[in-house]
């Protein structure tokens, strides 16, 4: 079976190629990746290519697949699972197969597997672990954000307290205030979707950016008024200010605060905001290793302030968000800001940090240039797919949905 990829080289080098994939063995699945959304990971894995910690260093002569978010469906199946899969499930992967105990990562590590392919060959040791999740779904693109999800997830787990006996309790603070930093990003809008409708109970969150287009989107999607029907305030503030944010507490500074851009200010910030016990969760990763921001250690000892980092997730926060998604608690649409097809996935990866927009979501079987949604109306001048798209998302608040997805894949 031949595949079309983008593969990785070394640092910046990045081929769309097409070769062939081994033969399926036994144990093995071969899946048709439909669609897989651009990480800010995978930017920084073709900036740093072999330096990187998750890439081969022999990558050069053995080129990974790049992509980690995709959602695929089984073409064919070893005899092994033929009890297990069958051809036509919807399936994504975990990428951080922490079994092995290394750091090979989908994504980054791989020849044969990757989510800016064609097809791909899943491997007898990813199915075996349980790596290998079937997701019931009318779209693919929904299955191709529960893995950034489920890293939003894994940072509201990692977060901690402690009891009155100083053991850690883990998770957001039951009835705590939250504040997300520079959080009107694809991965903040996650978390906050979460924050709002999985399994924790804040009373109050704050969501802060500098870009006051991008905070008008967020509140025209999430509607404090609605937040506040299920017993939360939701405040979006345009601010870097931290008596500001203080005074927005009430004074008494937020208990769970999550920095979603690696900038140091922002991390200062959100360590001048902690409240007592509060915890901040550095989210975003730096592509610098020489990442120093001052901390508040008084507060550390006295007020017993919390830093903590999470990168990845794990195969049962994937399963959670499975789970929220089909039990319609929250949409993963909010994230996607641009589409595009194969022949975009280079260009967007290099220049990912100055793109506009949240999420792009690629469909590997069509040729398309990145577009961004909110300019179907404008291109549907000439070409009347994008008017009947423009028409689609236009029912939907203006987001991507099953219905545009079925149109794209239909029409493009």
């Amino acid at each position: 079976m031949k595949t079309k990829a983008v593969r990785l080289y070394g640092k910046r080098d990045l081929r769309l190629e097409e070769f062939e994939l081994p033969a399926v063995g036994d144990g093995e699945i071969l899946i048709r990746i439909v669609s897989d959304s651009v990480c800010m990971s995978t930017y920084k894995t073709a900036i740093q290519g072999e330096d990187h910690i998750r890439v081969p260093k022999n990558v050069a002569q053995h080129p990974a697949i790049i992509g980690h978010e995709f959602c695929a469906e089984v073409v064919e199946v070893g005899k092994r699972w033929q009890n297990d899969y069958k051809v036509g499930d919807k399936v994504v992967v975990p990428p951080v197969l922490s079994y092995l105990g290394t750091m090979d990562t989908i994504g980054y590590s791989f020849e044969h597997i990757g989510g800016d392919s064609t097809y791909s060959l899943v491997y007898e040791h990813i199915i075996e672990n349980g790596f290998l999740i079937k997701f019931d779904s009318k779209d693919f693109f929904s299955a191709s954000l529960v893995e950034p999800i489920s890293c939003v997830v894994r940072g509201f787990k990692g977060t901690f307290h402690l009891d009155g006996e100083g053991n850690h309790i883990t998770g957001l603070k039951e009835g705590g205030k939250v504040a997300l930093l520079a959080a009107c990003g694809p991965m903040g809008l996650a978390a906050l979707d979460c924050a709002l409708h999985g399994d924790w109970k804040p009373s109050m969150i704050v969501v802060t950016d500098l870009d006051q287009a991008r905070l008008d989107r967020a509140k025209s999607i999430f509607d404090p008024e609605e937040a506040k029907k299920q017993g939360v305030g939701l405040i979006f503030a345009n601010t870097a200010d931290a008596d500001e944010l203080m005074a927005l507490s009430g004074g008494t500074g937020y208990d769970d605060v999550f920095a979603y851009i690696a900038v140091p200010a922002v991390v200062e910030l959100g360590d001048a905001i902690l409240a007592f016990d509060g915890c901040l969760n550095f989210f975003s990763g730096p592509t610098k290793k020489d990442f120093y921001v001052p901390l508040n250690f008084y507060n550390v000892h006295y007020a017993q302030h919390h830093v903590a980092g999470t990168s990845g997730s794990t195969t049962e926060d994937m399963l959670d968000v499975v789970r929220y998604i089909s039990e319609g608690r929250i949409a993963p649409a909010v994230m996607v800001s641009h589409i595009g097809g194969m022949d975009a996935v280079i260009d967007t990866t290099l220049r990912f940090p100055e793109m506009p927009g949240a999420k792009k979501l690629i469909y590997t079987h069509i040729n398309l240039p990145l577009t961004a949604i909110a300019d179907f109306a404008e291109l549907g001048k000439t070409d009347a797919r994008f008017s009947a798209l423009h028409e689609i998302v236009s029912a939907h608040n203006g987001l991507w949905c099953a219905e545009a997805e079925n149109y794209l894949l239909a029409n493009f």
